[in-house]
Formats: C-alpha cells, structure tokens, sequence
C-alpha cells in the first residue's frame, strides 16, 4: 500500500491508474463534479476521457451522495456512448471516497471526485487530501482490493438500503 496525499494523487490515482483502465471503473465520492485532467493543450473534462475509454468497452459505475453537479450534467450530455456506459447511485449516506479498477488497483481516502479532490486544480487552492493506494503487485494489496470491491459490489446491490434509516430523503432506493 503506498499513501499518497494532494501533492500526487492526481498522478498516480487518475492519469496511472484510471485513465489507464482497459474494462471497469467504479467510483464512490460525496460530490460529483465536472472534474478537468491535463490535455495536450491545457486541461478538458475527464468525462471527455471517459467517453473515449467507454468507445473501447471500458464501463463506469459511480455512487455519489447527491444529484450531480449541472456542469457535470452539461458535460455528460454530449457523450451519448459515455452515458451507456454509465451507471450511477445516488445515495444520501455516501460519504466515503473510493475508486477500484479492474480489480488490479483501489485507492481510498479523504479525496472526493472533484478538481479540489483529484483534479489537476492549481496546488495553492486545491483541498488537502490523503489516500490509500492497493495495487495487485502485492499479495496484501491484492486482498485488500479485494475486499473493498466486496464492500463496493455489496454497497451496489442495495445491502445498506433495506434497513436505511435516512430511506424517506433518498429520491432514488437502491433497493
């Protein structure tokens, strides 16, 4: 497990280990936000990204506490193959911040998906952040992914909803 905080998440979170998915990615953050990466000239959405990746059978799962952000909503409404490609839960409990790949990497931590978060936000104003990071290089590290896509998969399949508490304010059960 390597710890990382705001001086290098976005490298090795984002552009090592996201951008480099090949078949899944699954998200968990309180706040979805239309989050820009580095672009050969400048910066662009990471949806942008995400809808070429989609292009080549990549597929997105995505828990987030409340309703997306309306530039996040703009955004995704020019990806047409994005939005296949796209599932997404909203659940008003979702505070944790998570994102697992193909079952080979999983970081977890303080970090939301958002430009402050993630993003490629300038350093004087982005959040101070601090993570996890689980690669399959390791025995320990590959049980650990392991179990975090355990509590994923379990999160997505509606376990904590059935006997929620907070359900009445939920626009959308899982279950």
């Amino acid at each position: 497990m390597e710890i990382l905080n705001h001086e290098n998440l976005y490298q090795r979170v984002i552009e090592e280990i996201v951008l480099e998915a090949k078949q899944r990615v699954w998200i968990v953050t309180a706040n979805l936000k239309d989050m820009y990466i580095k672009a050969w000239r400048g910066y662009k959405p990471i949806l942008d990204e995400f809808n070429r990746m989609a292009n080549q059978g990549v597929s997105f799962r995505v828990v987030h506490a409340d309703k997306m952000s309306t530039s996040f909503t703009k955004t995704l409404s020019e990806y047409p193959v994005l939005q296949k490609n796209l599932e997404i839960q909203i659940c008003p409990r979702s505070h944790w911040k998570m994102i697992i790949v193909e079952g080979k990497a999983a970081y977890f931590g303080s970090a939301n998906f958002t430009g402050a978060g993630l993003g490629v936000k300038n350093e004087n104003i982005r959040n101070l952040e601090i993570g996890a990071l689980c690669t399959s290089k390791d025995k320990t590290d590959k049980e650990q992914i392991a179990q975090l896509e355990v509590l994923f998969d379990n999160f997505w399949m509606g376990e904590h909803c059935i006997h929620c508490e907070r359900r009445k304010y939920c626009a959308s059960p899982i279950a």
